[in-house]
């Protein structure tokens, strides 16, 4: 193996493997924090199926991908990869998805205290379970197309229009096809983005006038710190995502305008894509007191019962 290869392989195996350990500890620590409390609050409740979707997403696509680079062949047949792709896609989407839900929700709960805006944010918590719904169904709708092109890599060269995955081939066919498919998968994105930017740039202002004029604020301060910390996490997040999505739109837009994707282009792409989903679970660790606590307590834990167990093996031996 190369030194390049190697770069290639040892970064994909990092970015996977911190990645669903990271996403692993959240959904484990909110599973600890619905066995204490009986209802979760719906931040936390579109947190956990962050993490969730963006497991999805790296099992989907960065463990076959970091599996294909450390030289393992022939992983799936043409079943199995219209089965990884379309998962691949529908996690995708809804990752997008769901950090603009986050932060359009942020900026409704931070909205004045009109009557209308009052009585929407009442509905709010009733609102997440159907939106979820909603997106699933949708983007599983949307993207119904993607196992159609998706097929097994085959002996001999790559055929113009097709996105060399490794593990798998996508075969558009024909330039019409190929150039479609991009075109509707970044005007998506797009779209879901600029809600996520305006809603954040909105929740910017709401907090530097937190700042400005804390009297105008009509809440406790620990509700008021918390509701602040809340919202840098999202805008946190959407800086994160709107950093790698710029980046994957460059290499997208590059990709569309060739013929033949060089691998070393395709591989970048997939890199640069995954890094959210990797990233964003220690974001939510190191911002969210909720998911903090239940892993410190966790590691306490592990400590005292090590202590323990130290102890008790020392007057073994005494």
């Amino acid at each position: 193996m190369d030194l390049c290869l190697s770069i290639k392989g040892v970064s994909f195996l990092l970015q996977t493997g911190l990645g669903i350990f990271g996403n692993v500890l959240v959904l484990l620590a909110y599973i600890q924090i619905v066995c204490l409390e009986p209802h979760l609050l719906p931040v936390d409740i579109i947190l956990c199926h962050l993490a969730f979707t963006n497991l999805m997403l790296l099992l989907t696509r960065c463990v076959p991908q970091t599996m294909t680079v450390f030289g393992l062949r022939n992983l799936l047949n043409d079943a199995g990869c219209k089965v990884v792709i379309y998962s691949y896609r529908i996690s995708r989407a809804l990752s997008v998805c769901i950090t603009c839900m986050l932060s359009v929700f942020q900026a409704l709960m931070l909205a004045p205290a009109k009557p209308f805006w009052v009585r929407l944010k009442t509905r709010l918590p009733s609102l997440v379970i159907p939106t979820f719904a909603a997106l699933w169904f949708i983007n599983m709708a949307v993207c119904i197309a993607a196992p159609f092109f998706s097929i097994a890599p085959k002996n001999g060269t790559v055929p113009a229009f097709t996105l060399n995955l490794g593990f798998c081939h996508v075969d558009f066919r024909d330039n019409l096809s190929y150039v479609i498919n991009g075109v509707a998968v970044s005007t998506r994105d797009f779209i879901f983005v600029g809600f996520m930017l305006g809603s954040s740039g909105y929740i910017l202002v709401v907090l530097h006038q937190h700042a400005q004029k804390a009297h105008s604020i009509r809440r406790s301060q620990a509700g008021a710190a918390m509701e602040t910390r809340a919202a840098n996490t999202v805008v946190t997040l959407v800086t994160l995502y709107a950093v790698f999505f710029g980046i994957d739109n460059v290499i997208w837009i590059y990709m569309l305008t060739v013929d033949q994707v060089p691998p070393l282009v395709a591989d970048m792409r997939v890199w640069f894509s995954s890094c959210y989903a990797s990233l964003s679970p220690f974001l939510i660790m190191t911002s969210n007191k909720k998911v903090k606590n239940r892993i410190m307590c966790v590691r306490a834990s592990d400590q005292q019962q090590l202590s323990i167990s130290t102890q008790d093996s020392r007057k073994m031996k005494d």
